[in-house]
């Protein structure tokens, strides 16, 4: 058995699951699951038919590289959504089953499991970091994202004996849970110790296309490195996905664009682990990064329930709007996981304590007080949601 198993800490759900444990919600209200980021907009009919209409193609073996006209498409849209020259399709993006298959993939592929690499990841953060590192052989790195600087995580405090042993960085941007999009300059600098020290950026950038309708779309690493002067992205690796931007998180279909010598060495890996991507899948995926007209009425979804979510509920908790992605990221009064687990018993709301989502780090867990609510569902559902939060902040102890 893999030793680096226990090591593993338990998967935030699993968690949330021990907290409620036997007890059972008040049956007089439906279940509402704002806890889990998975969309539950419609999937197009559009992509559907464009899956049913290759299923004959099951009868081949795909390619781990994937079709031509996949890597075209992907390369198209990154091209259109962040301003970039063109890119080389053979070379420089990649399909990949999900995001999460992705950068787990990629940090077997990048670290030496003898060396005990160090992993620079953002606290809270994204759990797959943290799992794929140790699994790995890396050792995570936490830094804490500071409230008091809209939650920017600040890589100055990093001191050199642990950037002298890093070989990754997670990025997150726009993040997860507190949807914040990272400056130019954040990315210069960045790219800066990038240069100086060796190691990759894996920027997972699967909220790119949640974002308000009168906003500026958030900037992607591909992009900064374009305004930077980064050719060939040297040791920058940027990741997508077609779950939250087109409602199909069952697809499983993403990608990895960026450093082509990375790629090469990346695809090798992917080949031998089996990950190549079914060739139904494929064609849908084609038909759903070559339309935007679907992703606009998704961000038009969006906005109407973070507005309106942030109109009613604001008076009554501290809500700071978030740049992109459809979570509030919101302090509550007391203990998260109390907060969470009376919401859910009392009124079958679930929420996800923000405790979960981070790590003890530097003498304290930034998610400590806060709960991360995704607002996943219809518009109707979402109104419901409101009226039962308020119903329970009207009696819960502040």
């Amino acid at each position: 058995m893999n030793p680096r198993l226990d090591a593993l800490q338990p998967y935030p759900f699993e968690r949330w699951r021990s907290l409620i444990g036997a007890q059972s919600p008040c049956p007089d209200h439906t279940p509402i699951a704002l806890s889990i980021g998975e969309p539950r907009h419609p999937t197009p009919r559009f992509i559907q038919d464009a899956l049913c209409a290759h299923l004959n193609e099951l009868a081949h073996y795909p390619q781990t590289l994937g079709t031509r006209g996949l890597r075209e498409a992907l390369a198209g849209w990154l091209e259109y959504r962040f301003h970039l020259p063109p890119l080389d399709p053979e070379t420089e993006v990649l399909p990949t089953l999900g995001s999460r298959e992705a950068l787990f993939s990629i940090t077997q592929t990048l670290l030496d499991p003898s060396a005990g690499e160090r992993v620079v990841c953002p606290n809270p953060f994204y759990q797959i970091y943290e799992g794929a590192t140790l699994l790995a052989g890396g050792h995570p790195y936490f830094v804490n994202a500071d409230p008091a600087q809209a939650y920017r995580v600040d890589y100055s405090r990093v001191p050199e004996s642990v950037w002298t042993h890093t070989r990754m960085v997670f990025v997150c941007s726009p993040g997860n849970p507190t949807g914040r999009v990272l400056s130019l300059e954040e990315w210069a600098r960045l790219f800066t110790l990038s240069d100086r020290y060796g190691f990759t950026l894996v920027s997972d950038e699967c909220y790119s296309e949640i974002y308000p309708l009168d906003g500026a779309p958030p900037l992607g690493g591909l992009e900064a490195a374009q305004h930077l002067g980064r050719s060939g992205y040297p040791r920058l690796l940027v990741m997508g996905s077609l779950s939250k931007r087109s409602n199909v998180p069952g697809l499983r279909s993403a990608f990895v664009a960026g450093d082509r010598d990375l790629l090469r060495r990346f695809a090798l890996y992917r080949t031998y682990h089996g990950s190549a991507m079914n060739p139904a899948v494929q064609a849908a995926s084609v038909a759903a990064w070559r339309d935007e007209t679907h992703v606009q009425e998704n961000r038009r979804l969006y906005q109407a329930k973070m507005t309106q979510f942030y109109d009613r509920v604001h008076p009554h908790l501290p809500l700071v709007r978030p740049h992109a992605s459809f979570y509030y990221w919101v302090q509550v009064p007391g203990s998260d996981t109390d907060f969470a687990r009376a919401l859910y018993l009392k009124f079958n709301v679930a929420v996800l304590p923000g405790s979960y989502l981070a790590r003890t780090a530097h003498g304290f867990n930034p998610g400590t007080g806060q709960v991360r609510i995704a607002l996943v569902g219809s518009l109707e559902e979402t109104g419901e949601a409101i009226g039962r939060l308020l119903d329970f902040l009207a009696h819960y102890p502040s």
